[in-house]
């Protein structure tokens, strides 16, 4: 299988850079990058070399929900993740807007496991 190369957006750059090590370390199947910015983020979805996307929730300028509405746009059939510390509240608003999955932030690396598998799940789908 070709690796899929996942774009991670999230304010935080160490955050980021975590995300993307443990990602990387949990599945030989990811290829990962980052992004900090939402606008720059949709313009690297558009150019069409990403396979899925994982966001965080709240960040400058949108949240993750309105930075998937403007993906979709472009990009409909690409899995698009929120892993984040919000509210869970958010995670029903997620499913309703059409976003493939939510995963929720938390201590120790068991979700970033699981956001590992999700992500190959959802891709090969």
């Amino acid at each position: 299988m070709a690796a899929i190369h996942v774009l991670l957006v999230d304010e935080d750059p160490e955050l980021l850079e975590l995300t993307e090590t443990f990602l990387e370390r949990n599945s030989d199947d990811l290829t990962v990058s980052t992004e900090t910015d939402p606008e720059t983020a949709i313009d690297r979805v558009v150019e069409g070399d990403v396979d899925c996307v994982v966001s965080d929730f709240r960040m400058p300028g949108m949240d993750g929900i309105e930075l998937y509405e403007a993906m979709a746009e472009h990009r409909p059939e690409l899995p698009f993740f929120l892993f984040t510390a919000a509210d869970r509240d958010i995670e029903t608003a997620a499913a309703e807007a059409g976003i493939t999955g939510y995963v929720q932030k938390g201590s120790g690396t068991d979700h970033y496991e699981e956001l590992a598998a999700r992500i190959v799940d959802a891709v090969d789908a």
